[in-house]
Parts: structure tokens; sequence; C-alpha cells
């Protein structure tokens, strides 16, 4: 199991592959929408190292009564997003709490806090696309987890009618069950699909009384300016090497001494990268794609090479599968490939910090761009094999030319 990782980390990264609940009726499943999650009943309390400007951001806005009632979280995959949204939610959803800061909450016995700690607060609603494998609605179910559709948005948290016929109550506007106000998370907002971002408009532009929405996004390019021009933003940074070195110290993961060079390579000041590096045994396979991306880079390629690309994406998503037997193949195989596409990218930038001859510079970046835009193809839904195929042909038969 990938433990949750808190403190400079956060769930849009950091995958728990623990088993989502059964399905079961909408009533009992509404309690337990935040167990059925990564990064949620471990959040609590902890401190947040780095981001002391957003930290900072938020606690003024509170302490002053002044807390915007929508806001964007963005920033690289892992670096605490989602963690800085849920220590927003604990101090205010635990009133009774004598909270003095964000970031170092600490847990004290009451109601709130028990619920906070357990993943069942009943006014705290973490919204994500892992939830549609326990949606009542069996259209839903059967999704590859893809995106987050308008059906799921309007079953956990806007109202309306589905696509089964089922009209649900809008929990948005729903009264606050335990404490004086209710949060909503939407982790990964960016895969909010077109008609759900066009529906969260009408609550962002006319938002219920003590009702805030924090939508935590790696790519907030792709949500509409729309929502954009109703939000406020923060961006986190990836951690310093002071506080990675910090996390790492302070975490459970068992980091072999050989490997730890590469692991923070690989992680960029990413907790939840290095956390994925390490449970999902990527230190072990990374060295080995260096020779292949090698040969690209001298001209060199061998047709097998996607197919080897795409096992080694293959074997990261059946272990997704053991530890998460809800969770979808083809979103499993998708994140197996932002692993593979992150490898590549760090290869070619590693390359540009030595080179100084215009032609060679101008190739690299060209190689660059063909690889973010292979990765948009993946995102897309496209045949991950095909895309593998494509780009290792163009990057193999010219070296660093990708046209």
């Amino acid at each position: 199991m990938v433990p949750c990782v808190v403190g400079g980390s956060d769930g849009d990264s950091i995958v728990d592959f623990r088993s989502l609940t059964e399905f079961e009726p909408e009533s009992s499943r509404t309690a337990k929408t935040q167990q059925q999650y990564s990064w949620d009943t471990a959040f609590s309390m902890r401190h947040i190292l780095g981001h002391d400007t957003a930290i900072s951001t938020f606690d003024q806005a509170i302490r002053s009564h002044r807390l915007h009632h929508a806001w964007i979280i963005s920033g690289p995959t892992g670096v605490g997003k989602c963690s800085l949204a849920q220590e927003v939610a604990s101090v205010l959803l635990d009133a009774e709490s004598d909270t003095s800061t964000i970031g170092q909450h600490t847990a004290v016995s009451t109601r709130a806090s028990g619920l906070l700690q357990s993943g069942t607060h009943p006014d705290l609603h973490i919204i994500h696309r892992e939830l549609a494998a326990s949606s009542s609605n069996p259209k839903l179910r059967e999704r590859k987890q893809m995106n987050i559709p308008l059906d799921l948005l309007r079953e956990l948290m806007l109202g309306g009618r589905t696509g089964d016929g089922r009209i649900h109550e809008a929990a948005a506007y729903r009264t606050a069950s335990v404490a004086s106000a209710k949060v909503f998370i939407i982790d990964e907002a960016e895969r909010l699909d077109l008609p759900g971002q066009n529906a969260l408009l009408k609550t962002l532009e006319e938002p219920p009384p003590s009702t805030y929405i924090f939508m935590i996004t790696s790519r907030p390019e792709r949500l509409l300016p729309t929502i954009w021009s109703r939000c406020q933003h923060v961006r986190l940074a990836p951690l310093n090497e002071c506080d990675m070195d910090n996390w790492v110290a302070s975490s459970d993961l068992d980091i072999h001494p050989d490997e730890r060079e590469l692991i923070l390579k690989f992680s960029e000041g990413s907790p939840g990268m290095a956390t994925r590096a390490v449970t999902g045994g990527l230190a072990e396979w990374i060295p080995s794609l260096e020779p292949l991306l090698q040969q690209f880079d001298s001209g060199g390629w061998s047709p097998d090479a996607a197919t080897e690309m795409a096992e080694r994406i293959d074997s990261w998503a059946k272990l997704v599968l053991k530890n998460n037997p809800k969770a979808s193949k083809d979103a499993a195989n998708r994140d197996g490939a932002e692993m593979i596409f992150r490898v590549m990218l760090q290869h070619v930038r590693w390359d540009l910090r030595n080179e100084t001859t215009p032609e060679v510079l101008e190739r690299r970046c060209q190689t660059i761009d063909r690889i973010a835009e292979a990765e948009s193809q993946c995102l897309s839904g496209l045949n991950l094999k095909h895309i593998l195929e494509a780009l290792v042909a163009e990057w193999g038969t010219t070296p660093g030319v990708l046209s």
C-alpha cells in the first residue's frame, strides 16, 4: 500500500491505492466519501513544509473573516496542494479547537477533529475522478475514470438530474451538519469535463452561504477563463532542497541510500513524486531507460523500444490495480505513462545544462515540445502504444529533432 503523505505532498499526486469501499446505498456512501481516497485520513494537523506565503495568505484571510469562497490552488504534481486545502478545511470546520495558524494545527479531542482525522466529517466533501467507481449510477461505475464528468459533479456537489434519470440533492446548498461551514475540494480540477466546468460556474457566481470551494490542479490552463475570473489563485512551487531533505527525514518511506540521489532528482522538489518513485519501484527501472534515451539521442532506435516502454507502463498499472481493485486500468496506464514522459523530459533537460551550441539547443527544445505534445495526446485518450511508437520513431530517426 502506498502511504499517505502530508506536509508538502498531496493527494493530487500520491495515489494511496487503497481499495474503494464496495457499492452501497447513497446515504451510506455520502458519509464515507472522504474514506475512499488516498490522502484523506492522514492529512490532519501536521506541519506543512514550505509554502509559507500561501499559508500566510489563508491564515490572514481566515483571521480577518475575509476568506474568498472559491480558490484555485495550482502547482506541480505532488508539492502539497491538497494537503494545504485540507489543512485550511480543518481550520474552517473545527471551530472548537484552538487553532493559531494553518500548517501547525494541533489535534484536540473535539467531535470535529475526530471526524476530520477519521475522514468522515460530513461537511468536508473531497471530489475526485476515482469516486465514479462507487457511484450509484452504473454508467459512471463503468467509466474509465479519465475525467470528472458532469454527472459525478451533480451526484456529489451540484445536484440535479443525472443520466440515469435520478435527481440528486445539491450538497453545496445543504445546511452544514456539524460545522458552521461546508468545504468542497475538487482534486485534479482540470479533469472536469466542459459541461461540468460550465455547471460549476453558477455555484461560483452565486455561492451558498458559508461554502468554500478549493480547486486543485497541476494544469490550470485547462480550466475555463470564466472559472478563473471567479476564483482567487494561489500557486505552490516545488520544495527547496532543504525542505525536501527535512521531508525525507520525517517520512516513513524506505529509501535505500544508493537510491536517494536518483529519487530526489526524479522528484524535482515534489514529495508526491518521490513517494511514487519509491512505492512504485521506479528507482529500479528508471536507470534502465537511460540507455534507450541515449540511443535515441544518437540517432539509433529499436522498433521494440516503444513496446518495452509500454510493458513498463503496464507493470505500473498492474501494481495500481493490485492495490486498488476499483481503479481504472486506463487511468492507471495514464499514470504510468506520466512517469515515462517525466523521465524523458528530465533526460533532455539535463542534457541542456551542458549544451551551448545554438542548433543543438534548438533541437533539444523541439524534443521537449514533442514529448509534452505526446503527454497531452495521452491525456486526451489517444492510443498509448501508438503515441509511444510515433514519439520513439521521430526521436530516434533524427537525433534530437522531432518534427
